[in-house]
């Protein structure tokens, strides 16, 4: 069968791996710059066809797929007179795989059943490294019948698709997840800095703990960084897994619920974010707490 016309905005680590996954299987895509030149640059090289506007892309389009920062910066691309509202046609889909707030996602949800276009929120789980491999952890939501036309995609690009429910609780969810991440991982950074404190090696530290029942994929992300060095095995910014707590918060108030945990992982995430750590991976939480007045240096 003809391969549906992929459009595709947002080519960060995720989502430019992602396309270099469906330009493998030989999808036709069209790509709209968002921040990362340099990817859209790669995958024009490899065929795709650019567009200025998020309006064109949509019309040349059959899905439309999103793999971009923010709320903000999804409302941005589907809003206004070169959004993807104004060029979809009747009939197209269009599917968000970032990590948004499910109240946006609703909005957005209800402004596309106007026009005809389906619309879904798939968010995803595992590294770019796993995406180039088609082996992502794909939480689909929206309804039975888009997710049938949606799934022969979806399943090239992830190992495990799940259909989590109706609109937006594929990134309630992902907060949900992303929440125990992120506060995993920072206890963790914290952990290898306190033992510098306290003089313990982090080798040691770290047979000691994952000799039992702590033992995670989490923690030996964290370990890569703080032991080995390498701390590009969870490429995952900082500055977005304060953004993804912080709207862990959002959706807990928005539910009428108070969350009692998740505003110390943000704190130290947002501190290590206003400092000019917002860049680096979230494994280098273990250098920003390390360096903290009080913290000792590394001793490895």
């Amino acid at each position: 069968m003809e391969k549906p016309q992929i459009g595709f905005i947002g080519l960060g680590l995720m989502g430019s791996a992602m396309v270099e996954r469906l330009q493998e299987l030989g999808y036709p895509l069209h790509v709209l710059a968002n921040k990362s030149r340099a990817n859209v640059d790669a995958a024009v090289a490899r065929g795709a066809t650019e567009h200025q506007t998020a309006r064109e892309l949509a019309r040349a389009s059959d899905i439309v797929m999103l793999c971009v920062d923010t709320s903000q910066s999804v409302e941005a691309r589907v809003f206004g007179k070169d959004g993807i509202v104004s060029g979809a046609r009747p009939g197209t889909m269009v599917i968000d795989f970032g990590t948004s707030l499910p109240a946006s996602t609703r909005k957005i949800g209800a402004e596309m059943a106007q026009k005809g276009v389906a619309y879904m929120d798939a968010p995803l789980g595992r590294t770019p490294a796993f995406a180039r491999q088609g082996r992502l952890n794909i939480m689909a939501a929206g309804s039975e019948d888009d997710l049938q036309r949606a799934l022969p995609v979806l399943n090239d690009l992830g190992e495990n698709v799940f259909h989590i429910g109706p609109l937006g609780t594929g990134h309630t969810l992902k907060l949900i997840n992303n929440f125990f991440a992120m506060t995993s991982a920072t206890a963790m950074s914290e952990a290898f800095a306190m033992a510098d404190k306290a003089g313990l090696k982090r080798q040691t530290l770290y047979d000691v703990m994952s000799a039992g029942p702590l033992r995670s994929g989490m923690m030996d992300f964290i370990k890569a960084n703080a032991i080995d060095g390498d701390p590009n095995q969870l490429a995952f910014t900082i500055a977005n897994a304060r953004k993804d707590v912080g709207y862990y918060l959002e959706m807990a108030r928005d539910l009428g619920a108070e969350s009692r945990i998740a505003p110390c992982p943000e704190a130290v995430l947002e501190k290590a974010t206003q400092t000019g750590w917002g860049d680096r991976m979230v494994a280098e939480m273990v250098d920003f707490l390390a360096q903290q007045p009080g913290s000792a240096r590394p001793k490895g």
